[in-house]
């Protein structure tokens, strides 16, 4: 799976259910992410990656692999946790706030 992740990357695809990614709905569903990663995706530490300007399919497939258990440094526990409960279009629709932030 780890591989399927990266070349899925490598060719601009994006997570399992290819869903469209709604940006207001993932301001929404945001607030979670927010302790770490700042209001607009800007990091409130160094500790953590800003995701403000991200590449929206590097997003989706990171949230995947952390919701799979696929990727396990870093913060992994902490966004494992956080991850599990994420449908496919939760996932997207975050990818899509995320990614449309200035970084």
């Amino acid at each position: 799976m780890k591989w399927a992740m990266v070349i899925m990357v490598a060719f601009g695809l994006s997570g399992p259910a290819l869903a469209a990614g709604n940006s207001a709905a993932g301001k929404e569903k945001a607030a979670a992410c927010m302790a770490c990663h700042g209001q607009d995706g800007k990091a409130s530490a160094p500790i953590y990656p800003n995701l403000a300007g991200q590449q929206q399919d590097y997003l989706e497939a990171a949230l995947h692999a952390y919701k799979s258990g696929d990727r396990s440094a870093g913060q992994a526990a902490i966004m494992s946790g956080y991850a599990a409960d994420l449908s496919d279009q939760d996932i997207s629709d975050l990818a899509a706030y995320y990614s449309s932030q200035t970084p």
